[in-house]
Parts: C-alpha cells; sequence; structure tokens
C-alpha cells in the first residue's frame, strides 16, 4: 500500500495538497498530522494531532513513501524569534528522526524564499542565502537538517522548496487582506507602485510539489513563483478586473506610515495586539525579487497566470468576496 504524509496538513498549503493528492490516486493512503483540526478537512484523509516540538509517537510509524514536510510558524513579524527555532527547526528535526525510523526515502520541505533576506536585486536558486530575520534563520537551518537526513543514506530523496507570496482559497493572508481593503475601497499603495511581489497560485505550487518529487533527482532545490515578476499595481489591477474592485485611493508615503505606526506599536507594548508596526510597513514597500529557474528549467510548465489564479479563486468562492 503506498502511503505519504503532509506534515501540517491541515494548514493552507496542507489542505490543497492533500486534495490534489486525493485527486490524483497516486497514494493509497493519506496521512496528515497537524497541532490542529482541520478548517476544511479533505475527505478520505487520516488526520492526527500532533505538536511537532515533540517526537512522534509510536502510533504514527508506517511505510511511507513521502512525507511532505509543511509545518511552520511563519507569519512575520508577529511571533518571539523563540517560536521561529522551537517549531520551524524542532520541527524540522523531529520529522528527520521520524523519517530516519520509519525507513522513508523521500522527504520534500517547503523553505521559504526568505533565506535570501530582502532587496532589490534578482534572486536565483544559486544566490547566497542572507536571511535577516528570524523566520528567514529558521528555515534556512531547517534546510541544512534536511540536508543531514539526506546523507544518511544514498537511496534518500529530498526536494526542498522555496516559495514566494502564495495565495488562494483558505489563505486568509496578503492577498485576502488586499482582496478586502480592495472591495472596500480602503487600499492605498505602501510607499510605491512599483514594489515588486513575486506570487505564486496555492494550486499551481502542489503540482509543482508532484513534478519535483517525480523527478528522482538525489536533492533538488527550487524557487516557487511565476515567472512573470508582477508589481503591487499589476496585483491591484488584476483583481480589479477580474473582481471588479476599486482601484487604490494614491500612494502613501513610507515616513507617513512610520509616523502612524508608532502609536499601535506603543499600545501593541500594552498587551494590545494589533500587528501594526514599522517593521511590517518595511516589508510592504520592499521587493521580493525571485526567480523559479530550476523549476522551469526541469520541465514544470504553469497552467495559469496572475489573472488566471484570481479567476479561479474568485470561481470557488462566493460572490466577490476572495476567501
Amino acid at each position: 500500500m503506498k502511503q505519504a504524509m503532509v506534515v501540517g496538513g491541515a494548514g493552507f498549503i496542507g489542505t490543497h495538497l492533500l486534495e490534489h493528492l486525493r485527486a490524483a490516486g497516486g497514494y493509497d493512503r493519506l496521512v496528515s498530522v497537524d497541532l490542529v483540526a482541520p478548517a476544511r478537512p479533505v475527505a478520505g484523509v487520516d488526520y492526527e494531532r500532533h505538536d511537532i516540538r515533540h517526537p512522534f509517537p509510536a502510533r504514527l510509524d508506517g511505510a511511507y513513501d513521502a512525507i511532505f514536510n509543511l509545518a511552520a510558524v511563519h507569519r512575520t513579524p508577529g511571533h518571539e524569534p523563540h517560536e521561529y527555532y522551537e517549531t520551524n527547526l524542532g520541527g524540522a528535526l523531529t520529522v528527520c528522526e521520524f523519517a530516519a525510523r520509519n525507513g522513508v526515502r523521500s522527504i520534500l520541505f517547503t523553505s521559504s524564499i526568505a533565506v535570501y533576506g530582502p532587496g532589490e536585486d534578482l534572486k536565483t536558486e544559486s544566490s547566497t542565502p542572507e536571511p535577516v530575520s528570524d523566520y528567514g534563520r529558521s528555515k534556512l537551518l531547517s534546510e541544512g537538517v534536511h540536508r543531514q537526513w539526506l546523507a544518511g543514506d544514498a537511496a534518500r530523496r529530498l526536494v526542498i522548496a522555496r516559495p514566494a507570496v502564495i495565495f488562494g482559497q483558505g489563505e486568509g493572508g496578503n492577498f485576502t487582506r488586499l482582496a478586502a481593503a480592495l472591495r472596500k475601497g480602503t487600499f492605498v499603495y505602501p510607499g510605491r507602485k512599483d514594489t515588486i511581489k513575486c506570487c505564486g497560485y496555492v494550486g499551481e505550487i502542489v503540482r509543482s510539489m508532484e513534478h519535483a518529487l517525480a523527478l528522482g533527482e538525489r536533492e533538488f532545490l527550487y524557487n516557487f513563483c511565476y515567472p512573470q515578476a508582477y508589481t503591487i499595481e499589476e496585483i491591484c489591477q488584476a483583481f480589479e478586473r477580474v473582481a471588479g474592485y476599486r482601484p487604490p485611493r494614491g500612494v502613501l508615503p513610507q515616513p507617513v506610515m512610520n509616523a502612524a505606526a508608532l502609536p499601535f506599536e506603543v499600545v501593541d507594548r500594552l498587551g494590545l495586539r494589533n500587528g501594526i508596526n514599522r517593521e511590517r510597513i518595511l516589508k510592504l514597500v520592499r521587493s521580493t525579487r525571485v526567480e523559479p529557474a530550476a523549476l522551469i528549467g526541469s520541465g514544470f510548465r504553469f497552467s495559469t497566470d496572475l489573472e488566471g489564479s484570481l479567476r479561479d479563486w474568485k470561481s470557488r468562492s462566493t460572490g466577490d468576496r476572495m476567501v
């Protein structure tokens, strides 16, 4: 019986991956391991609750053909520094220990483009990682843990995916918040219109995962995003065309945004969490430019572009609300 485990299977990408694997029919049994229950369970999947900061219990042992390790603490800023390492690095250690114990031959690990650090320059798979956040550093260290597992047996295979911003149904993150602000007519460009925000649709990344594992290479590292480097203005215009949302109300200079964020930072320190701060504003203003060169070079072909993926997302949502 062919089996696969998705660690982090109750999350946004994990749910879409399980749906894709279930529809493809390549596995007889799919197991999801996550700290929380799934908001949108996939029929036929065995859901197990477990905190990956702790060793996997014996009840989860089995002959798995592949493990997809998607679990992570990822929102940044938003967590204490130690939380990124406890979950991301600690989780990598426990997943790899479990894989070694059960003789698993293939692991796909989702890292992040955060390992490259911010900057306007184009990042490829050959770029030197220079993470500046605890999230990025924890992901880079986790890549190293998975490579140590790979080195333990010549028969093992490892795929490392470094995604940019991923969007789609159930995301609840950057694109969902952008869609809500555009729908209400409250969105303003933060600092500039030409900030590049490389991104990719969730339906495409799960296809890329299956493609990458099927290559059968001992180690395959790839960036994931659309080949076109979309600016925030182009992303907003795509939402306008697809959903009829209102255009942004102009550009708000970064110094004005920073000044407006100061009172929220004070309130946040007093215990009233709000997520508005200068670090997040800087993240909005900085470009993220990556190229999926290895993925395209391996023969993968995207089936959508930005506008096409937004149309698919809208078709799965209620009315014009991208949810």
